[in-house]
């Protein structure tokens, strides 16, 4: 109980502590615009709208029908561009310009600032402002970035890349999912939970359960998460966590082979300590005060949670190092990880709200385990490999 109170104290203190976010280059974006242009109106709003979306961007706006010294710099950014005609609005990022507004300049609007944000870049605009760059004659080298966006039916311009994390959140949580050291703790509360008469205490113990073992997981991934970001862009460490996963893979590959034609369950835990789990259960059901049995589930999410960490830490561990890798606002880093929750909690529910609704807890074997080793191997080994070998295509923000 000692280890578990210290463990929990200090998931707590660390999660309290603040993001360290990678930091982020400034992004200026400047506008050209003029008061009676339709367009300039459109983006003007759609640019005041996305400042709130980015944090380390300003925007500057420079009105070309009335002031004078607007249309100066105007006319030298065109010349610095090669511009012919002079068409508002004119947006500069970077060394980037884009003239005109619709959906496909909104998109690439982002990906200029999402590119930026990456990188020590040249602000042209205010090169030529404060007379560091003469349009006449220094050349201004346009910046290649990357075009990823493809138009689909009603979903309009979509970035195929976004999907990517999503989609490993969903693969990796439910292969972590199926991991039975919980599963059994919870099978064995389901058993007891049926004999009893009163369907709303079944359902309150059963579901505080289970949402206790999702804070729990929260923690320890948003803990972890802050650990990665400040080390993440450090190549030795990246190799490292590389080879751990590899070897990780191996371990559970290998058992996988070990296993495959035997039953076996969590070999965390041993049947001593089993036994008082499953004695601790008994206690919890038996208990007449509803508040303390509550408390008391409570109190065997958390120990077994800490126990399962130590059975399958390898793939959250994983996800959050993708997660680092990426350029995510820290509400974006939390909706990830709660989606990868609620996968890796989903086969929980199912079993749980069947055997609820049905009274039967039948037809469940430890057999998915054997299948979470090889599925978890063979991912935790891909992943080994990326992150020593490609590890920009674990970049999927950018």
């Amino acid at each position: 109980m000692k280890v578990i109170k210290s463990l929990l104290v200090i998931l707590f203190c660390l999660f309290l502590l603040p993001f360290n976010v990678n930091a982020k280059e400034n992004v200026e974006i400047h506008i050209f615009y003029s008061e009676t242009c339709s367009f300039c109106k459109q983006e003007i709003n759609f640019l005041d709208d996305i400042i709130n979306k980015y944090d380390n961007i300003t925007i500057s706006k420079y009105e070309v029908t009335k002031n004078e010294e607007n249309v100066k710099l105007f006319n030298q950014v065109r010349i610095a561009f090669d511009l012919e005609k002079s068409n508002v609005p004119l947006t500069v990022i970077g060394t980037n310009y884009y003239i005109g507004f619709n959906d496909s300049i909104s998109y690439k609007i982002e990906n200029a600032i999402n590119y930026y944000s990456q990188r020590i870049h040249q602000n042209l605009v205010d090169d030529i402002k404060f007379g560091t760059f003469d349009p006449e004659t220094d050349k201004v080298e346009i910046n290649t970035i990357e075009e990823n966006l493809i138009k689909l039916p009603f979903l309009g311009v979509i970035d195929p890349k976004s999907f990517s994390i999503p989609i490993i959140a969903i693969v990796i949580g439910l292969v972590d999912g199926f991991n039975p050291c919980a599963m059994w703790v919870l099978l064995f509360l389901i058993s007891m939970l049926i004999g009893m008469k009163n369907k709303k205490r079944m359902w309150a113990l059963g579901l505080t359960f289970i949402f206790t073992s999702a804070i729990i997981y929260l923690l320890f991934m948003v803990s972890w998460l802050k650990i990665t970001l400040s080390i993440t862009s450090i190549l030795w460490v990246k190799i490292l966590i590389g080879i751990v996963a590899i070897l990780a893979g191996i371990i559970n590959l290998r058992n996988y082979l070990k296993i495959r034609n035997e039953e076996v369950g969590c070999t965390v835990v041993d049947d001593k300590k089993r036994s008082k789990i499953i004695d601790k259960i008994k206690k919890i059901i038996s208990e007449k005060s509803f508040i303390l049995a509550i408390f008391g589930i409570i109190t065997l999410a958390v120990s077994v949670n800490v126990v399962e960490l130590a059975c399958s830490a390898g793939l959250p561990l994983l996800f959050t190092q993708i997660l680092a890798m990426n350029s995510l606002t820290s509400l974006e880093y939390i909706m990830y990880m709660l989606l990868y929750i609620f996968f890796f909690l989903l086969d929980d529910i199912i079993v749980f709200a069947i055997a609820m609704i049905t009274l039967e807890l039948t037809g469940f074997s430890n057999k998915y385990s054997k299948y979470s080793h090889l599925i978890g191997g063979i991912i935790m080994l891909i992943i080994g490999l990326l992150l020593i070998f490609k590890p920009e295509l674990l970049s999927f923000h950018f």
